[in-house]
């Protein structure tokens, strides 16, 4: 078993106060391990999003804890962990290139990764089209671009499939895959089980903002009856 890059231990997040207070993840432990795909499932308002909102540093976690490579997380660790969460922070009448010198100026980083980063998610031909004219697979890929300029160690991708079509969730999945022979763990969630079943290495079921499920992903596996059956029982295993 390869160490983990990343594991959260007893997670939780609560929103309001009082009378009013809900637990959207609650006791949350993952282990990711590193070098893998790691799939982070559950039904819609599971607390899949909460929960790598914490890891990303958008959220506060209320209680429990962060492992970032067996140590405490540390906000300078988001330099070595690249995230596309909700939609890709793009400037709609730019170019690709101009998007991520934007971000390259911003973190004082060299323009030679543009072209690296571009080359790797397939956009390093778009020339001077601009990101409002792109396809959503196109604007996807370029969120992941700026996601990986700082040449992370974990990528965290929040549904990336989300309004795809069959060609851009082809697309992704292949890029996705080719991650980890590059150094680079990733952090996934999606509904799309189909694409998880093909692109992860193991996953984690979250219900009702527990982690209800996690194992290695098996091959010949089901994972639509183990979703399925998670979600009804809604016990951890």
């Amino acid at each position: 078993m390869n160490s983990c890059i990343l594991e959260t231990r007893g997670l939780v997040k609560r929103f309001g106060r009082g009378s009013r207070e809900q637990t959207a993840v609650d006791g949350v432990s993952l282990h990711v391990e590193e070098g893998k795909v790691y799939g982070l499932l559950g039904p819609n308002g599971a607390g899949k999003s909460t929960t790598l909102k914490m890891i990303t540093g958008m959220l506060r976690p209320s209680e429990g804890q962060i492992l970032f490579e067996q140590r405490p997380w540390q906000r300078n660790d988001l330099y070595r962990i690249g995230s596309l969460v909700e939609q890709p922070p793009l400037y709609p009448n730019l170019t690709a290139r101009e998007n991520m010198r934007v971000r390259t100026t911003m973190l004082g980083l060299p323009d030679e990764r543009i072209d690296e980063v571009l080359s790797t998610v397939g956009l390093a031909d778009t020339g001077t089209k601009r990101a409002d004219r792109f396809s959503m697979g196109m604007k996807q890929r370029l969120g992941i671009a700026l996601a990986l300029l700082t040449q992370p160690k974990l990528l965290i991708l929040d549904e990336p499939t989300n309004g795809l079509d069959p060609i851009g969730i082809e697309e992704l999945r292949i890029i996705i895959r080719e991650f980890p022979k590059h150094g680079i763990t990733v952090l996934l969630s999606s509904h799309i089980l189909n694409e998880v079943q093909q692109t992860a290495d193991s996953v984690g079921i979250i219900v009702n903002g527990r982690l209800a499920y996690e194992g290695a992903l098996q091959k010949e596996q089901d994972l639509e009856a183990l979703f399925m059956e998670v979600c009804r029982n809604g016990d951890a295993r």
